[in-house]
């Protein structure tokens, strides 16, 4: 049996995040996609597409716009966006009330890829995966989790993501 073709959309966030060690911050340089879809040894047709490199914190409702543009023209029905957690659930609103005919997963990470004990790898490898076993629709992954797009919060106080009733 044949995987499905998988996009990936990136969006910068936690999951991209450099530390520059002269100024003591995280920054941006490129995405780390390519190299965690290497090193997790992905055996999957993988696009990956850089729409921007930007904390979610700078997330515009423009920003969203574009990652939805970018889900309608995408040739693949699957698709994973690599986010920041911080505003991860107002993109999956976005997108989950466009109701895409596609499997729409958004994920990201707590610590940043380049830190080591990041659960980044994690998160993506369970993003492309429920990509590819989930009916279409729009979905936040993170830590092991996958939960739909309108029940779907951040609680700040344990940096975990959990169910809502909205």
């Amino acid at each position: 049996m044949n995987s499905p073709a998988l996009r990936v959309l990136v969006t910068g966030g936690t999951f991209d995040k450099n530390y520059n060690e002269l100024e003591g911050r995280l920054h941006f340089r490129e995405t780390h996609v390519p190299e965690m879809l290497e090193l997790g040894r992905a055996r999957l047709d993988v696009t990956v597409e850089t729409l921007m490199l930007i904390d979610s914190l700078e997330m515009t409702d423009e920003h969203r716009a574009q990652v939805l543009e970018a889900c309608r023209r995408a040739p693949e029905n699957h698709i994973v966006v690599t986010h920041g957690t911080d505003t991860m659930e107002l993109t999956a609103r976005t997108l989950g009330a466009a109701n895409l005919p596609k499997t729409i997963v958004i994920t990201g990470a707590m610590v940043p890829y380049t830190f080591g004990s990041s659960d980044g790898l994690f998160n993506l490898g369970s993003a492309l995966a429920f990509a590819q076993s989930l009916p279409p629709g729009t979905y936040v992954a993170m830590n092991g989790r996958v939960l739909t797009w309108e029940h779907v919060r951040k609680n700040r106080a344990t940096g975990v993501f959990e169910e809502t009733t909205l």
